[in-house]
């Protein structure tokens, strides 16, 4: 989503908040190809909120199908090539697995919602605070963060609270909507930590397979309590469900879990920010909405923040 990995260096790179400095082995091989299968998953995590503006269905039944489609598509992989790891996958990853994608569910059931409640641009930035939530678990573990991963991620997320501008608005639905974006990125720290756990020991197949089908099967019971319809959409809408399919939980969830454990947490979910400018880049080449002129500087100050991340991860493993 890579063979196991000890438990220390699983946990000293988890993607919101940076993991604990000892324990390095030496530099991880195969670093480059995950800084390359991050910036695929980024692209693929940035068609997301575009995609789903776009796309006229109820948001929970969206948040069904990408996970549906997900686990039809990686069927035929999990159970014929890793039908044994499976079956001996363990009670413990396999919990947390169906744990990740409980957490996932949560999280794609808060986010998808409160884009039809506040802006695009502040949901985005309000759901990808995901490293501050991580570091503060981390902590709360015991874990000591360096200074650099601190920096960083403060950096990096006033970046976008200057790229975005945050929803100042005291509108009820809106200050809703930005709750449950801000709930989203919560639960995505969880979901990004208990796939660190999972990945030391299960392979990124089985790991996602577990959990998208879990995921599949909350949103599916969502979806019948709360009556939003499955179907009855326009061959352009199953076309974007598709596409968001593909992009955003293909080569955006699916690479972030693969690479998460070489990369760690710290790296993977403050890399996850860049998803803010990436979406408004895709919204104004396509749904022709021009971010302002103060957008180029806080990318800039967000990929400073997650450049300091990167350089704590290089020196832990140094």
């Amino acid at each position: 989503m890579t063979a196991p990995q000890s438990p220390a260096a699983a946990t000293a790179d988890l993607p919101p908040g940076g993991a604990p400095t000892g324990a390095a082995q030496g530099p991880v091989p195969g670093r480059r190809l995950d800084f390359t299968l991050l910036a695929v998953a980024i692209a693929g995590v940035s068609m997301s909120a575009p995609l789903i503006a776009a796309t006229a269905a109820p948001a929970l039944a969206i948040a069904f199908w990408r996970n549906a489609m997900a686990v039809g598509v990686l069927s035929p992989v999990a159970l014929w090539r890793h039908r044994g790891e499976l079956r001996h996958m363990g009670g413990r990853a396999l919990g947390l697995s169906v744990a990740a994608g409980v957490v996932l569910a949560l999280h794609f059931g808060m986010w998808l919602p409160s884009l039809n409640m506040t802006s695009v641009a502040t949901s985005t930035a309000l759901c990808t605070t995901t490293p501050i939530w991580t570091t503060l678990v981390l902590r709360v573990r015991g874990h000591r963060p360096p200074g650099l991963v601190w920096a960083g991620t403060g950096l990096a997320v006033v970046g976008v609270v200057l790229l975005t501008g945050l929803d100042l608005s005291t509108g009820t639905r809106a200050l809703t909507g930005d709750a449950l974006a801000l709930g989203a990125g919560m639960a995505a720290a969880g979901y990004v930590l208990l796939g660190a756990e999972v990945r030391r020991t299960a392979s990124t197949t089985a790991y996602t397979f577990v959990c998208y089908g879990t995921t599949a099967v909350v949103l599916l019971a969502a979806c019948l309590v709360s009556g939003s319809a499955l179907g009855g959409y326009d061959g352009t809408t199953w076309l974007k469900i598709v596409a968001l399919t593909v992009t955003a939980q293909l080569l955006g969830h699916s690479l972030l879990n693969r690479v998460v454990r070489g990369l760690g947490p710290a790296t993977t979910s403050t890399a996850i920010l860049l998803e803010t400018p990436g979406a408004a880049l895709i919204a104004a080449l396509w749904l022709g909405q021009t971010p302002p002129a103060a957008a180029y500087p806080a990318l800039g100050v967000i990929l400073a923040g997650l450049a300091l991340v990167i350089l704590a991860d290089r020196r832990k493993d140094a």
